[in-house]
């Protein structure tokens, strides 16, 4: 072969960096292998996911129900029988301040509504995008699939904070138009605390609620990963609740009952105590987050080895 013919050969290739276009441009099929411009860390910014979540009806279906319940309730208190006199139980106390009332508007929530809410919105965020066939182009796009699901599990995580922070905001709100900015009687004792004292307390008392659904985002998040049917995801850590509330019924479980994820959630009672407890909300608080640490790295486990078909 000539030397002419060696130098055009196609065979024959130079370290040069402008002889290889592909390599110099970083295009896809030269050097690594990456197109131009790609970051993986700047792929689904959490705008989008926020944004299309925002957009799904769904959310505003689950927002809207949970501002209206404190008002449905007002409404219920007002047209209702009045409550027995002399009367110490949460409910008894709810038309005695915006405080009292806002405290039970989310003792009866917190065991259902607001689990079906955390559920939702932790449960739907991976299911519905293999539901659609939409989760393998998110992949090929290409998306990280750790990047995919941290995105996705910090957006749905900032929902359901979302859902359980707006619903005793509006009860307080609600509450208080409804039956004033009165001194807090404290159920069980009649004891009365100043309204002002109290709020910082209602702040703990909403932090306890956010950290004791740790348990459901987590699982329905895991579920999410598992399955392609959102609903699966979603009654699958709906129906958990439900077990684990059977379950702490049994007294003859004894402490064992400590360990299960529902046993600790009325324990933000205690911050309304005329003299606070704390012993509850941290025994609670070590359940809910070593449970939810637990499910979450399985999700990611089990995400990294699943092969996504839709």
């Amino acid at each position: 072969m000539s030397g002419a013919a060696r130098a055009t050969s196609p065979d024959m290739t130079s370290t040069g960096p402008t002889d290889d276009p592909k390599r110099a441009t970083g295009a896809p099929g030269g050097g690594d292998g990456a197109a131009s411009g790609y970051a993986p860390r700047h792929t689904l910014p959490l705008r989008v996911e926020i944004v299309r979540q925002l957009r799904r009806r769904r959310t505003a279906v689950m927002f809207g129900l949970l501002l209206a319940l404190p008002w449905i309730l007002v409404v219920a208190f007002e047209l209702g029988p009045a409550g027995r006199q002399g009367g110490l139980r949460l409910s008894d106390l709810a038309t005695q301040s915006g405080l009292n009332f806002a405290a039970f508007c989310l003792s009866v929530s917190a065991n259902f509504l607001l689990v079906v809410a955390v559920a939702l919105f932790c449960g739907d965020t991976v299911a519905s995008e293999a539901s659609w066939s939409s989760l393998r182009y998110l992949l090929a796009a290409p998306v990280p699939r750790d990047r995919l699901l941290r995105q996705k599990l910090i957006v749905a995580l900032g929902f359901s904070a979302a859902a359980v922070v707006c619903l005793p905001v509006m009860a307080l709100l609600a509450g208080t138009l409804a039956f004033g900015w009165n001194d807090v009687i404290v159920p069980g004792t009649g004891e009365t605390i100043p309204a002002l004292d109290v709020l910082p307390r209602f702040g703990i008392v909403i932090g306890y609620a956010l950290v004791s659904q740790l348990v459901v985002a987590a699982l329905a998040f895991l579920l999410s990963v598992s399955t392609d049917s959102p609903l699966g995801a979603v009654g699958g850590a709906v129906g958990l609740v439900i077990v684990s509330t059977i379950l702490q019924a049994v007294d003859t479980l004894g402490s064992v009952r400590e360990f299960l994820p529902t046993y600790w959630n009325t324990a933000w009672l205690d911050a309304l105590a005329l003299d606070m407890d704390f012993t509850g909300m941290i025994k609670g608080t070590s359940v809910s987050v070593t449970y939810a640490a637990i499910l979450i790295a399985f999700a990611f486990r089990r995400f990294r080895r699943k092969d996504v078909v839709s």
